[in-house]
């Protein structure tokens, strides 16, 4: 169950941001209302095994969370909101959540903005890892 406990970790603080954003989460169904932003989160894992002949291992991946902006005006919101979450998930940020607990090991990246559909996304990369016993 670690990873349920890694995921509710990093849904935890992106969830506890202000002010809140719509969120599309992974595995729920999520209809984008016209002209109104929102962002599109994902866990990605993988995994480390540091040691042999124990069952310590470590979990790391990506935290990825895409911004989606109306277009037409601007991108000075949406790289607000990105340089927020780079702060919420600052390197070195520990988050816990069932007995799990998650660093956050880079300075997240934010990523070269690009128009989708009638939307402008920046993706942003949130590195973590996670030990595990």
């Amino acid at each position: 169950m670690s990873i349920v406990s890694v995921r509710a970790a990093l849904q935890t603080q992106l969830n506890n941001m202000t002010p809140a954003l719509a969120t599309a989460w992974e595995g729920v169904k999520y209809d984008p209302v016209d002209g109104t932003p929102y962002q599109a989160v994902y866990v990605m894992p993988s995994v480390e095994n540091p040691t042999m002949g124990d069952d310590y291992h470590r979990l790391i991946g990506i935290f990825k969370i895409n911004l989606f902006y109306p277009t037409m005006v601007g991108t000075a919101t949406a790289e607000a909101r990105a340089e927020l979450i780079k702060t919420t998930f600052a390197r070195g940020t520990s988050l816990t959540s069932g007995g799990i607990t998650v660093r956050i090991e880079k300075t997240p990246e934010i990523m070269q903005g690009r128009a989708d559909g009638d939307r402008w996304m920046i993706p942003i990369n949130i590195r973590w890892f996670a030990g595990v016993h």
